[in-house]
Order: structure tokens, then sequence, then C-alpha cells
């Protein structure tokens, strides 16, 4: 089978090679799927760059999100099992955490509703409480992670205002639903912020980027509002003045989805039954902006790092092998 493979650290474009593979075997309590999309995150950028908090052994194989079809041919979600990920024709994954595809979505769709969507709903809903008629910022509101977090913030009733980075997000945040728009290559997002709240600010701040994007969501916070840290694309960790949060009285909350996998999978699959629910009756759907072969995956994870994509890019791998008709001890 082919395969992208990862054989030392650096960036994506430079590191990640296409090779025809032993298709893996699966281990006590995983499953071998057949991908069906495989949608590119952040995380993968940093998988290949070694600075994610997991470090797979070389050589592996990234992707970390997939649709994928188990041998007696139902369509499922799942996080592949590294070292095997995704950026294949065939992956593994943990049998028990295996999600059902929701059927109003197609391949690329549903893997897109499984990571950020959850991470989304989690953030809004566990951790920052979101109530209907509050406002909702969301830095990277074009991104996947953010446009997932504005159609949730819709979905609840809030009023959401999306920062992007240019005209062109811009346009996506807007026929994604946001309120208001704020572009910081061309606008102060703090007096901007302001101005749209009335001087209130935002009650909920959804922040994946961190860097200046925290610096902003610290100075533009409401009374008893609710900062969710969700990662740091911009490469900058922030220190917050955690004097600052006691004097304007905020809350800063993390939110690393994954633990749930391990602490509460219940509430990992009830999340997932709201998502489906919501997504059956048209109030989220995943934005994918590309839908690329396996033989581009490389650079589309290389654009994906360098943040020239919007909404989701899914690697659409064309394998014809139904599973059970694999020869698992020799390359496809």
């Amino acid at each position: 089978m082919q395969a992208w493979q990862v054989h030392e650290n650096g960036e994506p474009g430079e590191v990640m090679r296409l090779a025809e593979v032993a298709p893996p075997t699966p281990g006590e309590g995983q499953v071998l799927l057949r991908v069906r999309a495989a949608n590119i995150n952040f995380p993968d950028a940093l998988l290949c760059r070694g600075q994610y908090q997991v470090r797979p052994p070389l050589p592996f194989t990234p992707g970390v999100e997939i649709c994928g079809e188990t041998e007696d041919g139902r369509r499922v979600l799942a996080n592949p099992a590294l070292p095997h990920g995704g950026f294949a024709e065939y992956a593994l994954a943990d049998a028990r955490a295996l999600l059902p595809a929701p059927e109003a979505l197609d391949d690329a769709e549903a893997a897109a509703l499984h990571i950020g969507y959850q991470t989304g709903w989690f953030g809004l809903h566990r951790r920052a409480r979101l109530q209907a008629g509050e406002t909702l910022l969301v830095h990277a509101a074009a991104g996947g992670v953010g446009s997932a977090a504005v159609q949730l913030g819709k979905a609840a009733g809030a009023t959401v205002i999306g920062v992007v980075g240019g005209p062109e997000k811009a346009a996506v945040a807007r026929e994604l639903g946001c309120d208001v728009v704020v572009d910081r290559h061309g606008e102060d997002v703090i007096a901007a912020v302001k101005e749209a709240t009335g001087g209130r600010g935002a009650d909920v701040i959804y922040d994946p980027v961190g860097g200046p994007a925290y610096a902003q969501s610290a100075k533009t916070v409401a009374f008893e509002g609710r900062i969710v840290v969700v990662g740091f694309a911009s490469g900058t960790i922030p220190s917050p003045a955690l004097n600052h949060a006691l004097v304007k009285n905020y809350a800063i909350l993390g939110l690393h989805w994954g633990l749930y996998n391990t602490k509460n999978p219940e509430l990992v699959r009830h999340c997932h039954d709201q998502l489906t629910e919501l997504a059956a009756r048209g109030a989220i759907k995943p934005l994918v902006s590309e839908r690329v072969k396996l033989a581009e995956a490389a650079d589309a994870v290389q654009r994906v790092a360098d943040g020239r994509t919007t909404g989701r890019v899914a690697v659409v791998p064309e394998t014809s092998v139904a599973p059970e008709n694999l020869d698992k001890g020799a390359a496809a």
C-alpha cells in the first residue's frame, strides 16, 4: 500500500516521503481501516517537526483524524494509532474508540467533524458554559478549528465575532455566519471588539492561536468572561498575568480534548451524539475547502502549517481493495 512516512523531523514538505510499504498489522484491541478521507490538522505539522506532545517512533505516518471503513463495511470516525497514521491507504485504530460517521456528511466532512468539532464542543459547552445571548470571540475564525467554533457558537445562540488574517479569510468567516468580522491585518482588533460590544468585551474567547492573540483576548474579555486556551498555532506560548485575571474577574480555561478519551470516554460519545444531531438538522457542516489526492498530502500539510488554508483540507486516497482482501503480509 502507499503511505507517507517521516524518517526525520523537520518541515512537512521536506520530511514527508510517499512510499510503498507493507500494510500495518492490528495489535490487540485494534482494527484495520481503509482510509476514506483523512483530514489535515495542525498537530500533523507538529508531529513532523517533533514538537507535538506525542512523539511516535521514526519512521511514522502522520494523519490523526480519519473517516474509515471497517472490514464489514461500516463507515466510522477514528483517531489512527500512531505510528500508523491516516495519510495512507490503510490505518490502524482502537476498536473501542470508533464512532459512527454521520449519514448527513460525506467522507471528508465526516472526518472533519471529529477533532475540531469535539474540541469546540468541549471548549464552549463543557469548559466555558457558553449561553445563548452571550458574545463569543473566535480567533482564526476561518481555519479548521476556528470555523468549527463559529458554527457551534451560532448553533448555541451566541453572537459571534470572528478574527481573521486577510480579506479572503474575512469572506470565509462571513459565509460561516460570523456576526462581526475583524481583519487583524488591517484593523485594530481590540478597538474593533470593544466597538462591537459597546465597550463590554466578549463573554467567551476561543483561542487556538496564542501569542499576540492571547494578549488581545486579555484586553477584550468581559467581566466574568472566559478565555478558552485551545492551542498555540502562532508558535508562541503566552505567559498570562494572573493579577490581571484577578482584578478583571475573568477565567483562563485550558482545553486538551485528547484527555477526555482516557478520563471520560463516555462524554466523548455523548458529544459525538450531539454533533451528529446538529449535522443532521444542518446546524453545523464542516467547511472542507479542498480535497487532495494522497500524492499531494505533503504539500497540503505544509500549507496548513504555514496558515495558507481555510477550513479543512482533506486527503482522499483512491483505494479500491477491500480490507478483507488485503494481503496483510505484503505490500499492496
